[in-house]
């Protein structure tokens, strides 16, 4: 059954995907963690690929940058391909005071400027918020892998450039990182009625101009990935 992103096939996607930004990012992580993998996807060289972790069947697909890419792939993976969870994994910029690089953060919660939520005609503000169960899940998986886990609220900006760059206010609020695309999976999760959940690598931190370098950032998105890979169900 395809779609006008996706080519793949009914059961060729595993209930549980996980999603980088980056396309090249999924190819990278289906050959260094899974086994037996196939690729389902090429279209718009967004790929996507099965294959197994451990035993367990599990997929991972390219997003795109934003809410309104990661909102169009997310949405046909829950609503045509009966996908269950989806668990977006990626960098961010950290905000919170206590947050600094390498750090792993977990988004229970996802603040945002973006107009995504207006589609649905509430009679208030949505409040868009992470599986309980994979959130759990990803907690218990953090701790005997010893690896520390900070959760939290994100943001997640419709910009990447912005005029306006102070993150005071939402850092006065609790907001621990700033990234682009949690806001809009945890909608279309709500909507579908299943699951999702954002893990992010701080990957650099706008207050004071300190960034990771590629080969740090690969080790520090190891760690996500060991967390990110127990959520398989």
């Amino acid at each position: 059954m395809a779609t006008p992103h996706n080519a793949a096939k009914k059961g060729e996607i595993a209930q549980t995907v996980l999603m980088p930004g980056d396309p090249l990012r999924a190819r990278f992580i289906a050959e260094t963690y899974l086994t037996d993998v196939t690729c389902y996807n090429t279209v718009r060289n967004m790929l996507g690929f099965t294959g197994l972790y451990r035993g367990k069947r599990v997929s991972v697909q390219g997003s795109g940058m934003g809410i309104p890419s990661i909102g169009i792939y997310s949405y046909e993976l829950f609503e045509f391909y009966d996908v269950r969870s989806i668990i977006r994994i990626g960098t961010a910029g950290g905000l919170g005071k206590n947050v600094g690089l390498r750090d792993l953060v977990a988004g229970m919660g996802a603040c945002t400027n973006s107009n995504f939520a207006a589609q649905y005609r509430l009679p208030g503000t949505f409040a868009p918020i992470a599986s309980w169960r994979l959130l759990k899940k990803a907690d218990e998986a953090a701790k005997a892998l010893g690896v520390p886990l900070k959760v939290g609220n994100l943001l997640s900006s419709d910009t990447f450039y912005s005029d306006d760059p102070e993150h005071e206010k939402w850092i006065q609020m609790g907001v621990l990182a700033v990234e682009m695309e949690a806001a809009g999976l945890y909608c279309n999760a709500a909507h579908a009625g299943r699951e999702a959940l954002c893990l992010c690598s701080i990957s650099d931190v706008p207050a004071t101009g300190e960034s990771l370098s590629a080969q740090e950032r690969q080790e520090s998105f190891h760690d996500m990935m060991k967390v990110a890979l127990e959520l398989a169900d």
